[in-house]
């Protein structure tokens, strides 16, 4: 059994300037927003959620991503009403985001 119910990670990756990348799109902040949320939630700890920081993920060409273990889902993501979807919808209530997974 794994030691959280999920375990999410945005890639948070940084690029030189002028290259594509997670972090170029507001990815630490969305970051910030999921772990800030999950804790109001009282989702956070073991059994439950654990959201983290990542760095590249391989999947820059449809950047921002972030990934839920141990479903393996990938997740594209415009703003944080996106990731409180995918909050809400996956990480509460166990339904997968079809409009955001890639």
């Amino acid at each position: 059994m794994s030691h959280y119910q999920y375990h999410v990670f945005f890639c948070c990756n940084q690029r030189p300037a002028g290259e594509t990348c997670c972090n170029g799109h507001g990815a630490s902040d969305a970051q910030t927003y999921a772990k800030e949320r999950i804790a109001e939630l009282k989702r956070k700890g073991p059994g439950k959620v654990r959201i983290n920081k990542a760095g590249c993920m391989g999947r820059c060409e449809e950047t921002p991503v972030l990934v839920v273990y141990p479903d393996a889902i990938w997740y594209r993501y415009a703003n944080t009403v996106d990731v409180e979807e995918i909050i809400q919808e996956h990480l509460v209530h166990g339904r997968i985001v079809e409009r955001l997974r890639i």
